[in-house]
């Protein structure tokens, strides 16, 4: 398949709809703006994305969770507006423009990405008029979304990578930090999607596995392009890990170990879901173009 192209599909049908729901001014119009900013500012809508190929993969049509996985986007701008300030990482370029806070004020953005994230669950939960969910399993999805969001996940995660600058790098921080602070969040929206579709244990569990290696390599990925991409390319500032002294793969295993960690981890994740139909197979080729990515 074109997995280009299905990722450029549902990018589109993803933009539509933030663009639909956030079409009505904001009161203070100030906080929309800098909420939009960050929102449009060209994301891939990496994760959203996997939550509607999980929700085919188990037999469902992916418009009806369009709401729900939107949200998902939500969650994952306001980490990084809150990622990229002073207190944080202290970043100026995001997605290949200044951060939030650089143009909106460290208040403001602060603010932007508590309404983004609040906002996120209530958009999951106008979901319990579609008559295509059952109740119970939006419960259970939504429950699964704030658990890898939080101090069970991404947050925990953020906070360790905090603590964790300037450290000796060791095998068991960095597994935490990358598992938490990256991986609990792809991990989760494909649960929550094969969660919506009433997925059967088995289906779940393979869909799991294959979250937990695809999040895992996203980060690896991720600290090997830091280190390897160049600025204009990756739409953030390059080198940022090292000057930073986060605790990294390359860090630890450097580049080569890295990079072969990384198919390793995209194998498992394909091989984990290798009992699934072809209409697993946008899961399949998103795994494989993990490892392509540039950015």
């Amino acid at each position: 398949m074109d997995i280009k192209a299905y990722l450029k599909e549902k990018k589109e049908l993803i933009d539509s709809f933030l663009k639909e729901y956030f079409s009505s001014p904001s009161t203070p119009s100030i906080l929309g703006e800098s909420i939009t900013y960050s929102l449009f500012a060209g994301g891939k809508r990496i994760r959203p994305i996997l939550c509607l190929a999980a929700y085919e993969a188990c037999d469902g049509d992916s418009e009806d969770i369009l709401p729900f996985a939107s949200s998902i986007e939500l969650i994952h701008t306001y980490s990084l507006i809150h990622d990229d300030l002073p207190a944080m990482d202290n970043d100026d370029l995001r997605r290949g423009k200044p951060t939030n806070h650089k143009v909106f004020g460290e208040g403001m953005a602060i603010l932007a990405g508590d309404g983004l994230l609040t906002e996120a669950f209530y958009m999951m939960s106008n979901s319990l008029s579609n008559r295509n969910i059952k109740n119970t399993a939006l419960i259970r999805a939504i429950k699964e979304i704030a658990f890898v969001s939080g101090i069970h996940g991404m947050v925990g995660g953020q906070a360790q990578d905090l603590i964790a600058e300037n450290s000796e790098p060791d095998k068991e921080t960095l597994s935490f930090i990358h598992k938490h602070k990256t991986g609990a969040l792809i991990s989760g929206s494909l649960r929550a999607g094969a969660i919506l579709a009433n997925c059967t244990k088995p289906s779940l569990s393979a869909i799991t596995r294959y979250g937990e290696n695809i999040g895992l390599a996203f980060q690896v990925i991720d600290d090997i392009l830091d280190i390897e991409g160049d600025t204009a390319e990756l739409g953030k500032t390059a080198g940022s890990d090292e000057r930073k002294k986060k605790m990294t793969y390359p860090a630890l295993y450097g580049i080569e170990e890295s990079r072969e960690k990384a198919g390793e981890l995209i194998s498992e994740a394909i091989f984990a879901i290798k009992d699934f139909s072809g209409k697993a197979e946008p899961l399949r080729e998103i795994a494989r173009y993990f490892l392509e990515r540039k950015n």
